[in-house]
């Protein structure tokens, strides 16, 4: 086993200590490292499913309470703050990597520093805590974890904001596979020459997904971008 720093002093960092310390462990086994045995040993990959499903429990439940009105950006704030990089990020902050178990492949690669290892980790070890001190000491996790990020002028100001159309449009279009939206200008700016208004539409390929008019060239773009998500899914605006 590799030299790590005992498990008491990751307990002192997440302030939980756990009454089965054998959940601990296992949360902290990398499928690599557990295949790496022969018979292979139980990884950590039941617990971060666990761990998952309660992160985005507690997570909702917190946007819920301080922002009851706004279900579509609801939504994306709690795809923003679950996402692997914000994951990664928190288990970088409890230097969660140094008490992983990784195969030697991995290891040798710099598993530990991975996003998507040290994301499947803390959800390991959330959905551990769960397992040993309920929902109510998950909870207490994710807010010390995401306090600063689930705060409401931290939400309020960046992840419940409203999204650039532009932006949404070409995340929804690459997500379903049906590559990069192009822009083209249709014609000049139309009416007097201080106050012209721009037409734009916006493709995929041969396909017209949307077209709008602005009163800059970037203004159009976006109204083109807001139609053609509204064809897309209508009635889900950025």
């Amino acid at each position: 086993m590799p030299d790590r720093p005992p498990l008491l002093k990751l307990e002192e960092r997440i302030e939980f200590t756990f009454s089965d310390r054998g959940l601990l462990e296992r949360a902290l086994v990398h499928r690599s490292w557990a295949h790496d045995h022969v018979p292979p040993v139980p990884d950590n990959e039941r617990l971060e499913f666990l761990g998952d499903a309660v992160l985005g429990l507690v997570v909702a439940e917190r946007l819920v309470e301080d922002f009851p009105d706004d279900e579509g950006r609801l939504t994306r704030a709690r795809a923003e703050l679950v996402r692997r990089e914000s994951l990664a990020a928190v288990s970088r902050q409890l230097e969660l990597g140094a008490w992983l178990l990784l195969g030697k492949g991995e290891r040798s690669s710099g598993g530990q520093q991975k996003d998507s290892i040290l994301a499947d980790a803390f959800e390991a070890l959330l959905g551990a805590v769960f397992r040993d001190g309920g929902l109510e000491a998950a909870r207490a996790l994710v807010h010390r974890c995401f306090g600063q990020s689930l705060g409401r002028d931290d939400v309020s100001g960046g992840l419940m904001s409203p999204r650039d159309p532009i932006t949404t449009l070409q995340e929804r279009l690459q997500q379903d596979g049906r590559g990069t939206p192009r822009y083209r200008l249709l014609g000049g700016g139309q009416g007097p020459a201080h106050a012209p208004i721009w037409t734009q539409e916006v493709r995929v390929g041969d396909e017209v997904l949307g077209s709008g008019t602005g009163t800059s060239k970037q203004d159009a773009r976006r109204a083109a971008a807001q139609d053609a998500l509204s064809r897309l899914a209508p009635g889900d605006e950025a």
